[in-house]
């Protein structure tokens, strides 16, 4: 298991991804649309992990729904696994509250799932794998 990538929620992708690359001497990713989560996002590639930059597009997106709650940020950790589906049956067996019980297609076309906060200290943590 490595980190993969920090989730940062944004007001504005476009005013966000001009600060981080300033910071980071790096360019973002193209934008992409993310329809099940009704978000755009854009990757900086960093040597040991990318930071994913998170805008909703509706206000009934996750992103929002944070943003509006908590204000801008990180939203979420990620983590790439080998096999998600066998850590997710793992992590439900002792006990670890899940908001996807199954993967479902995220950004860059990976495989997601999210842990629930309430079983990790109140911590968002995101696990990927890539489409075999």
């Amino acid at each position: 298991m490595k980190l993969a990538h920090l989730g940062i929620a944004v007001k504005s992708l476009d005013d966000s991804v001009k600060i981080f690359e300033k910071i980071f001497k790096v360019k973002a990713t193209e934008k992409e649309y993310v329809d099940e989560q009704k978000v755009n996002v854009r990757k900086l590639h960093l040597e040991n992990c990318d930071l994913e930059l998170l805008e909703g597009t509706d206000p009934e997106s996750p992103i929002s729904k944070y943003i509006e709650k908590k204000g801008e940020g990180i939203h979420h950790v990620s983590f790439e696994v080998s096999d998600i589906a066998g850590s997710l049956i793992e992590l439900k067996e002792e006990g670890i509250k899940l908001i996807n019980e199954t993967p479902r297609t995220g950004a860059d076309d990976m495989l997601i799932a999210f842990l629930h906060p309430k079983s990790t200290n109140s911590i968002l943590i995101e696990f990927t794998q890539k489409k075999k």
